[in-house]
């Protein structure tokens, strides 16, 4: 979903083909080779969107010695369908990392949406923690898995504050428009 997000956003801007928005992905940072994006990938997605009318070719570039480059644009349906694959990446994703595609696209949605979708999302996460860390311990735990329990605890803790900081952060920096 996050690639269709990163392909219609692009073409919310200006119309482009396959070849060059892989390029654009990978400069200045490899955002291509660390999130395992090939080409073939990527024409598959572009396929994927003009077979549901989300995009539609409009013109083909021809370069001597080259490929025929297919230029994509936008459809009407591509721009409804848009905010809702963002506000459905926002609520499936666990984790901040998971939303970067939608937060780079966060102009094409209502931010007081994303707000609440994220305050939930945190409230969920806060609720969760605090029902587990309310279990009851077992008081004979052989000292071997006391450790483990211990560490375990230790790390999901520690965790769990971690993302609630940075889920706060965010939350905060989307309210003020800083993202």
């Amino acid at each position: 979903m996050a690639i269709q997000i990163y392909i219609l956003g692009k073409l919310m801007e200006d119309n482009n083909y396959p070849y060059k928005l892989k390029k654009q992905l990978s400069e200045p940072i490899p955002l291509d080779q660390l999130g395992g994006l090939t080409e073939s990938k990527l024409y598959y997605h572009f396929e994927s969107l003009a077979k549901q009318g989300l995009i539609e070719p409009v013109e083909i570039i021809k370069e001597e010695h080259r490929p025929d480059k297919q230029v994509f644009a936008i459809t009407s349906k591509g721009r409804e369908e848009l905010p809702k694959k963002i506000y459905k990446l926002f609520e499936r994703a666990d984790s901040i990392s998971e939303m970067i595609i939608a937060l780079a696209n966060i102009d094409y949605v209502e931010r007081n949406v994303v707000v609440s979708i994220l305050q939930k999302k945190l409230k969920e996460y806060e609720d969760r923690w605090e029902h587990i860390k309310n279990l009851e311990k077992p008081n004979q735990l052989e000292e071997e898995k006391r450790n483990l329990t211990d560490f375990v605890g230790d790390y999901f803790s520690s965790k769990t504050e971690h993302t609630t900081y940075w889920f706060g952060k965010l939350i905060e920096r989307i309210q003020q428009r800083e993202i």
